[in-house]
């Protein structure tokens, strides 16, 4: 039966628990099949449809605000200057005499700006490259929080793991005191061995607890990205066996990595930001035309005139140089970018390789672990060795089963960070 039950525990380990992964699918397909609002529906839906739901959680939403802020600006650059209207009344009060009243008049004039240098065709330009930096940024939040979404999502699956191995790792410990209860009753081990076993025991029940504790702090977690008040229950896939079956990824552009273009986009956006800055350094031009009514005269005067600044103090040199600096700070920005993607993506796929090593390595750790601990147990059982070794020998056998859960887990956040630079979810979804 003791052998039967290793067997079964290494089973667990190595194809990823497949007793809960059949309680996994289960909890899908309830998931699927309740009606809202049951309460069966708090179990998380599979991933890619958790992710589809989030369109409107308050990131996403504040993303989608910030490129209506920025179409917002790129309208109102189109807007040409307003026209002023102008009423002037001169000589209508003062010297009451009658040559002084006759030469009463009123003019009304239009005062229309001119802008010259190009400033419309630049401030539109500006505006357009403010929105494609708004909308790069939005698909880089957006991927950035399927990202997080899917470690999120994987933590919980995570923690369920580790309350396993803790279940696991509990009963073995009640089954070795019992062992111990029963050679010290017969006089074959001292009381102390006993002691021994009882704190380790309670030593693995305290991990037990924490791993519970764990899971449900997991849970608020994902339910608290995905925008639910009332926290799931559970998870309806398993996401780290369902990224085991997916195929190799292709080759890996960095170039096409969402940060690389975003800092492209603010590139443009300052750039533009300089040339709008250099085009008002040139002054307007107002034309003015109106008509003026004398009360002498038989009919209305046609007056017109031009007003020109001259540039003698202000030519903006000051917004120039700070939008130049910016511009600067931008470009440096963008080859960080360039430069981080490109060592991302090298380290992405050699964790990636080192996660399948190390996975490969602890499950031959585990088989020799679990051969230790069967033969530690026999000898105890039959006297050969003291209490010591056998604790030595599960502990490292609940080593070993942690270890493969951690190449697990490690693997699964180099995947993520891979699918981020292809701009594609965990599960391959691509991210609008």
């Amino acid at each position: 039966m003791r052998r039967l039950r290793l067997s079964t525990s290494r089973n667990l380990i190595m194809i990823g628990s497949f007793g809960r992964q059949r309680v996994i699918a289960l909890a899908g397909t309830l998931a699927a099949l309740c009606p809202a609002g049951a309460a069966c529906a708090q179990t998380a839906p599979p991933f890619s449809q958790l992710l589809a739901r989030t369109r409107d959680v308050p990131r996403v939403m504040a993303l989608e605000a910030d490129v209506a802020r920025t179409r917002g600006l790129a309208a109102q650059a189109r807007a040409r200057p307003n026209p002023f209207f102008n009423v002037y009344a001169e000589n209508f009060a003062g010297d009451r005499s009658a040559n002084a009243s006759n030469q009463q008049q009123t003019t009304f004039q239009i005062d229309q700006a001119i802008e010259l240098g190009g400033k419309r065709a630049a401030r539109i330009a500006a505006g357009d490259a403010g929105v494609a930096a708004a909308q790069a940024r939005s698909l880089d939040g957006r991927l950035a929080y399927a990202t997080e979404l899917a470690r999120a999502y994987a933590a919980v699956e995570i923690a369920d793991r580790r309350i396993g191995l803790a279940e696991d790792e509990v009963e073995e410990a009640t089954s070795d005191l019992k062992v111990a209860r029963a050679l010290v009753g017969a006089g074959k081990e001292a009381r102390l061995r006993q002691v021994q076993a009882e704190t380790e025991l309670n030593t693995l029940q305290a991990e037990f607890e924490t791993s519970r504790a764990i899971k449900t702090a997991a849970l608020a977690r994902l339910s608290a990205l995905a925008g639910i008040s009332t926290p799931y229950v559970g998870i309806a896939e398993s996401l780290l066996d369902r990224l085991d079956a997916r195929p190799a990824t292709g080759p890996i552009d960095p170039m096409q990595a969402t940060t690389v273009r975003v800092a492209a986009a603010e590139r443009e956006a300052a750039a533009r930001a300089v040339a709008v800055q250099q085009r008002l350094a040139i002054p307007n031009v107002t034309a003015q035309l109106g008509v003026r009514q004398l009360r002498v005269a038989s009919g209305p005067a046609v007056v017109a005139g031009v007003t020109v600044p001259l540039p003698f103090f202000d030519r903006n040199r000051g917004n120039i140089a700070a939008a130049s600096a910016e511009l600067q700070a931008v470009e440096a920005r963008a080859a960080a970018a360039r430069l981080e993607a490109e060592g991302d993506t090298r380290a992405a796929l050699a964790l990636v390789a080192a996660a399948d090593n190390r996975a490969i390595a602890a499950r031959r750790t585990m088989a020799t672990a679990e051969e230790g601990y069967r033969l530690a147990r026999i000898a105890y059982e039959a006297g050969k060795s003291p209490l010591i070794e056998l604790l030595v020998a599960r502990h490292n056998l609940g080593v070993a089963r942690g270890v493969i859960l951690d190449a697990a887990t490690a693997r699964f956040d180099a995947c993520a960070d891979l699918a981020r630079l292809q701009g594609l979810s965990i599960t391959g979804e691509t991210v609008q």
